[in-house]
């Protein structure tokens, strides 16, 4: 049996490995770990279908508004992110991630994506529903603590 100690120090290794393999990209990119915590985030809104503004990405995270203009100018001037006007209201700016940020980090994490996909291949469909609601879970009350701690 497993107990919740265990757990929550596999969640911390894992974390910091994870932590550890993001530097790394970053170190080779020369970008800030801000820099790359804004990419996934841009990223994950796209992926999320809903576009990310340069508002809610400061928002996101907890950065003021001048903090995340010099995050988007680096971001830009590296290539990474174009700000856009968005197509349903002119007015509202919208941040994407361009082909070369895409093919920079596909190259980078397709190596850990296929370990991953092989360090997986011994779990059942029912198992992989039980991990992924408990990483679910555990993001969720990560966030929780996070933002009562934050108030």
């Amino acid at each position: 049996m497993v107990d919740n100690s265990t757990l929550v120090r596999l969640l911390r290794q894992l974390t910091v490995e994870s932590d550890r393999f993001a530097e790394l990209f970053g170190e080779r990119q020369r970008m800030h770990r801000t820099d790359l915590n804004a990419l996934a985030l841009i990223m994950d809104a796209r992926w999320g279908g809903e576009p990310m503004s340069p508002s809610r990405l400061a928002e996101a995270m907890h950065l003021s508004a001048s903090a995340t203009t010099s995050v988007l100018d680096r971001l830009e001037a590296s290539g990474h992110v174009e700000r856009t006007r968005s197509a349903r209201d002119r007015r509202k700016v919208e941040l994407r991630v361009n082909q070369k940020a895409l093919d920079l980090g596909r190259a980078f994490f397709t190596p850990l994506n296929e370990a991953l996909t092989r360090a997986w291949a011994g779990f059942d469909e029912a198992e992989k529903e039980v991990v992924a609601r408990f990483l679910a879970a555990s993001i969720e009350a990560t966030v929780a603590v996070r933002t009562d701690l934050a108030e």
